[in-house]
């Protein structure tokens, strides 16, 4: 696709050097815009040969985008693709910096990274561990007015889930604060007086350091943490990296949190080049996170900085665009709480694009916005929902159509009631399947036996990683496959045996055990198509065995992506072979290069390989995506509540008193501790009422998310809620008042 600059992107690609802040709005481009800035800063021949364009970005598809897309503009310029510029993950730049010198922040070289599966695995066991030895700790918290009916529930289920989740938070954000549990345990002991959630908060995080270092292993967070460590204590080190990144350009920086600046800045210097592009009103994970907005809008602010905008796009039509900007207006102007008005920002407001340009926006038709203020129940607004759809796709095979619920439990419902119906659905954005980690392992052990196929130990290792391939495949108990490949003499005489030579015939299975023996002839059959396979390029390779073995469209994703990632590592090293590229995937495996950033599974999704068929996603994970028709449920006072006093929090429990959000006490506690004596200043309940105001901002920035992944067409729907006492958001009654004051017609 050729790449035409608007005017308002000509004005950052104008950029030189120096510090630059750029505001974007949904569908303005913004990550063209920086990767043909990254390919005329290395056209420019301003960069040595050692040195790079380091572009850092939120999640890894998009790393795959700025690699394809700037490789583009650099072959436009006659210019070798792959060469001058690295784009990073915070955690894979984390990961960069901490490898140049783990021992500087106490790691081995041989130091392990969990995930995220495994980091939430260890912070659960080491959560029901607290609880069973200090229940009577929260019995103050619990709701005195529980029947005994409620108790064995709260106990063995709501409770654990509870302190699960305020450990993690009080881990994570202790982490972003850079504060060790030695140091944290100082500051509790001191106190006159104690602050119990707190030093829960304490002694969960110190027995999950605990046992991150019996596995001698460092989670996510602390390798971000590790890596501003790394720069602090190794003024070479520092000196060194600057060099190597004169410039860098930060994407999505709307979603940066604190370590993340103060890495970026330390890299950049006083003097430094560095770009920023965000957009403030899409910053909708602070919820899961330690991001926040403030970081960008401060550092556009500062009179040091270039402000640029770009302010048009040209996703969608005039009137889901003029509605979008009307959700700001009203929010800045109208929100009936003060205190949240903050929440979305303008100027830019959404722009169409200019005359001429090529990417027009869809041609205008205000009545395909549909603002339903129908009081429906859950069920009712399911069906209503999956009849529209049902109705309306039979004309539209050649549009995108997407459902976003503000949970995951909503659009299970949908997906059920569009599959009742005969609708074709994709719902691999609200499924989990095999973790990223995992789909590498499984490629990584097939690779590894490919290059080294007289193994009778790869061979053993093959066929397990087939059997774990797929989480939902029926699995042989007590296989003893393995451990008999292992001790097979020679490879040849399994795979390719000569007649009245077969050793499987020899291992007794046919006769013991007929299933293992049919899962064996069956894994015989596949190896010997692999091995065909090998004389293609390793990309290709590692998209046959993926098209094999795995059958989830999140794990086929996964795998495309590691393909390109062997695709880019055989350019820049075009004398590797088999077994070198099987280590970048063994690299991967041991989580040392990053696929997924905020979001778990995160797959590169492309909305336009599914026309004719209905997505259902979180709006959360439809977040930088787009579809023709766009569905909004749920959009009621408690998926988005506006402050009231009567509104409703999924944050506090039901089970809590007072409405007690115990997440946001507990970081109240421990931020008292940051600050001699200012622990005196905690009064029980103010986090909880912040912490509602927090989120009322979140979810009018959610809003303004799921109404900008519409092109031509939105619905947007409420529901009264389980007990039927919850009303339509009050944003939503706002834009079904101002669609009807200019006269056109909502439902």
């Amino acid at each position: 696709m050729t790449f035409t600059p608007r005017p308002k992107q000509l004005e950052v690609l104008a950029y030189r050097s120096g510090k630059m802040g750029v505001s974007a709005v949904p569908g303005s481009g913004k990550t063209w815009t920086l990767s043909r800035l990254a390919a005329d800063i290395i056209a420019s021949n301003e960069l040595a040969d050692d040195q790079e364009v380091l572009v850092v970005t939120l999640v890894n598809s998009a790393v795959d985008n700025f690699y394809q897309r700037v490789s583009d503009f650099i072959k436009e310029a006659s210019l070798l693709p792959h060469l001058g510029y690295r784009v990073r993950t915070l955690h894979g730049l984390a990961h960069d910096i901490v490898r140049e010198r783990p021992e500087l922040v106490g790691l081995a070289d041989s130091f392990q990274i969990l995930d995220e599966r495994e980091a939430a695995e260890i912070c659960e066991q080491v959560a029901q561990a607290w609880l069973r030895s200090h229940l009577d700790q929260l019995t103050a918290y619990i709701n005195p007015d529980l029947d005994e009916s409620s108790t064995g529930r709260l106990y063995r289920q709501d409770l654990p889930g509870l302190v699960k989740d305020i450990g993690a938070s009080y881990i994570r954000y202790a982490k972003d604060r850079r504060l060790t549990p030695e140091r944290l345990g100082e500051r509790l002991a001191a106190l006159p007086l104690p602050l119990l959630l707190a030093e829960m908060g304490w002694e969960i995080y110190s027995d999950y350091q605990r046992a991150l270092a019996y596995r001698g292993a460092v989670d996510f967070d602390d390798l971000i943490r590790l890596a501003l460590d790394a720069l602090e204590r190794d003024d070479r080190l520092l000196a060194r990296l600057r060099y190597r990144w004169p410039y860098i350009l930060e994407d999505e920086a709307q979603d940066s949190s604190l370590l993340q600046e103060e890495i970026l800045k330390l890299l950049a210097g006083r003097g430094g080049n560095w770009v920023r592009v965000g957009d403030p009103n899409q910053a909708i994970y602070e919820t899961f996170t330690t991001a926040n907005p403030k970081y960008l809008r401060e550092f556009i602010a500062r009179r040091v900085v270039q402000s640029r905008q770009l302010p048009n796009s040209g996703r969608s039509t005039r009137s889901i665009i003029e509605l979008a900007n009307y959700l700001v207006d009203w929010t800045q102007r109208q929100h009936p709480v003060k205190a949240v008005r903050s929440a979305l920002k303008a100027p830019p407001y959404i722009e169409p694009t200019p005359p001429g340009d090529p990417q027009p926006n869809p041609p205008d038709d205000p009545s395909q916005v549909h603002l339903v203020l129908k009081k429906y129940s859950p069920a009712e607004e399911t069906q209503a929902v999956a009849g529209s759809i049902a109705r309306w796709l039979p004309d539209h095979p050649l549009d995108t159509v997407a459902v976003l619920v503000p949970r995951n439990e909503r659009g299970s419902e949908i997906v059920d009631a569009l599959k009742n119906r005969g609708v074709e659905v994709v719902d691999s954005l609200l499924r989990s399947t095999s973790s990223t980690r995992n789909t590498a392992h499984v490629l990584k052990d097939l690779m590894l036996h490919l290059s080294n196929p007289g193994s009778a130990s790869r061979l053993a290792e093959a066929y397990r990683a087939w059997q774990r391939a797929d989480e939902q495949s029926e699995k042989v108990s007590g296989d003893l496959a393995p451990e008999l490949l292992r001790k097979c003499a020679r490879v040849e005489d399994f795979l390719y045996p000569q007649p009245g030579e077969d050793w499987l015939e020899g291992t007794g299975l046919r006769e013991g055990d007929p299933l293992a023996y049919a899962r064996m002839l069956e894994f015989r059959e596949l190896v010997r198509r692999w091995q065909e396979a090998v004389l293609l390029p390793a990309d290709q390779v590692v998209l046959t065995l993926s098209q094999d073995i795995f059958t989830q469209p999140a794990d086929l994703a996964v795998s495309h992506k590691m393909s390109l990632l062997l695709r880019r590592a055989s350019d820049v090293h075009p004398a590797w072979r088999l077994p070198e590229l099987s280590d970048e995937l063994a690299i991967i495996a041991r989580n040392e290069r990053r696929f997924i950033g905020f979001h778990q599974d995160d797959s590169g999704f492309d909305p336009d390989l599914y026309r004719g068929k209905v997505v259902v996603a979180t709006i959360h994970k439809a977040k930088g995506l787009e579809w023709d028709r766009v569905y909004l449920m749920s959009v009621n006072s408690y998926d988005f509540p506006a402050g009231d006093a009567t509104d409703q929090y999924i944050a506090e429990k039901w089970f809590i008193r007072d409405k007690l959000n115990l997440e946001a006490e507990t970081l109240a506690q421990l931020k008292a501790l940051l600050t001699p004596d200012e622990h005196q200043w905690y009064q029980e309940g103010e986090a909880s009422q912040q912490a509602r105001l927090d989120y009322v901002r979140e979810r009018l920035r959610l809003l303004y998310v799921g109404i900008t992944r519409a092109r031509k067409e939105l619905v947007i729907t409420w529901n009264s809620g389980r007990k039927g006492d919850q009303a339509p958001a009050k944003a939503l009654g706002a834009l079904y008042q101002y669609w009807r004051d200019k006269g056109y017609e909502s439902a």
